[in-house]
Formats: C-alpha cells, structure tokens, sequence
C-alpha cells in the first residue's frame, strides 16, 4: 500500500519532516483534525529518529500548524480558522444582502472550480466523486437530513480538491464552513420546498458527471445553475414560510375571537 509519507533522504534533519507534513496540509491532503500516527510509528515512516521527529512535530506546534492533546493524539489543526469575527457573524447573519452577496461569491468560485476540475481530476479524483456521488444518492432516498447536508458539504469539497489550486481550495473550505453553520440561509426551508431535494441532486450530480468526463465549460455552466437554483429557491422558501406564519397568525386570532376551534381549509372551500 503506498504511504502518504516519504523516507527522508538526505540530511535527516527536522527541516525536511516539518516540508512534508507542512506539504500535507498546504495540499489538502489533510483535514482539520486528521491524526498523524504515533511518535514510533511516524519515525518509522520517515525512517529518521524519534528526536528529530519530536523536534519537527514541537516546531510544527509551535506555528499552529498541529495541536497535541492528552490522550487524542496529534492531530491537525483548524488552520482555516473563523472566517469572521463572533461581531460580524452575528451582523451577516442577522441582515439580508450577505446573505445575495454569499451566494454570488460562491457562484463565481465554484464555477471556476468546477472547470479547474474538470480540466485537471486525475484517475483517483474521479474515483474519490463517484464515490461522493453513489453515496450522494443512497442518502437521498434515505430522505435523512443531516447525511443530505453532510454529503452536500462533502461534494463541494471534493470539488474544490480536483481543482489542484490550494488558495482557491481553503477559500472554499472557508466559505463552506459558514454554509455548515447555517450562518447565511436556512437550508431546511430549502429542502421543504416541493421537488428541491431531488433539483438539488440532479445538479450535484450534473457537476460530478460534468467533471469526470472532462468537459470544463459545462461543470462551469453546472455549477452556475445550481447556485441559482439555490438563490431562487432561497428566496421561494422564506417567502413561503412567511405565509404560513402570517396564516397562524390569523388563525391563533380568529379562534381567539369567535371563542371556538378553526377547522383547517379544505379544497374546493371558497376564498
């Protein structure tokens, strides 16, 4: 099986440790929270000695780069860190424009990642979206929420990967943290519109399929319509819940003003 990690070659020194494990990261090899192996173990894999790796693992430490946690291991840290403040958290998502606004940014760089992706997947990227893809579409006949939202987050990021650009791929890990904390749009009131869980898949699929047959203005154009499909369905799905409230609301009050139950429309009723 191939290893992640190469042999040190030459002087064995921390110097050459501390470029591989910072290559790692910096290429998206490793995720947030990825344990490295044990100290013996890593040695091993480096093939230099267990001084020379605590000294590049201390110095990796050091820049923030891993965090080393009793009991957990060494793992990688969050280096992408809070896009924004707690402050301008809580402005962008509590006013409407950014919310436009994020959906515009991401319009742009996902259609640049789609055709990056497209002109540059490799074999194994293209393995690794078939995958995210077959798994895209058991979730979704599984009608689960929470594994449609994950696997949503996951493609997008696989996306970004095959591109083979590294700012354009913590860029859009930055931006897909703020969609996995809902700080923009609720993406329940999306799902609850009628036929949106099955446009949705239909997109992510027409980008995957796009990208793994190499046809980079089309992943492009894929990409393009599913944010839009995303912007206007964002837009259908407040106004709708907002009727609904605005009907509580006038149903709370009739029934409090005629002192008896309201019986639920029914159709055919007159309006």
């Amino acid at each position: 099986m191939d290893d992640i990690y190469s042999r040190v070659e030459h002087s064995r020194t921390a110097d050459e440790v501390i470029q591989q494990i910072e290559s790692l990261i910096l290429e998206g090899v490793f995720r947030v929270g990825d344990r490295l192996p044990g100290e013996r173990e890593l040695a091993r894999r480096f093939e230099v000695s267990r001084p020379i790796l605590r000294d590049a693992l201390k110095r990796l430490e050091t820049r923030g780069l891993i965090v080393t946690r009793r009991g957990g291991g060494t793992q990688v840290a969050d280096i992408i860190g809070q896009v924004f403040s707690d402050p301008m958290l809580e402005l962008v998502a509590t006013h409407r424009k950014p919310a436009s606004d994020y959906l515009e940014y991401r319009r742009e760089l996902e259609s640049i990642a789609a055709e990056f992706a497209a002109r540059r997947a490799t074999a194994e990227d293209r393995v690794m979206l078939d995958d995210i893809m077959h798994r895209m579409k058991d979730v979704h006949a599984g009608g689960d929420f929470d594994a449609e939202a994950a696997i949503d987050v996951e493609f997008h990021n696989a996306v970004g990967e095959c591109a083979h650009n590294v700012i354009l791929l913590h860029t859009l890990r930055s931006c897909y943290r703020l969609l996995s904390d809902g700080v923009f749009y609720n993406r329940s009131l999306i799902y609850s519109l009628p036929g949106a869980r099955d446009c949705l898949l239909r997109q992510h699929l027409a980008i995957g399929e796009a990208i793994a047959a190499g046809r980079p203005e089309a992943a492009r154009e894929a990409a393009r319509e599913h944010i839009d499909f995303v912007e206007r369905a964002m837009v259908e799905a407040e106004r709708s819940d907002d009727w609904k409230r605005v009907s509580r609301l006038r149903m709370m009050q009739r029934t409090a003003a005629d002192g008896r139950p309201q019986k639920p429309a029914k159709d055919g009723d007159a309006t």
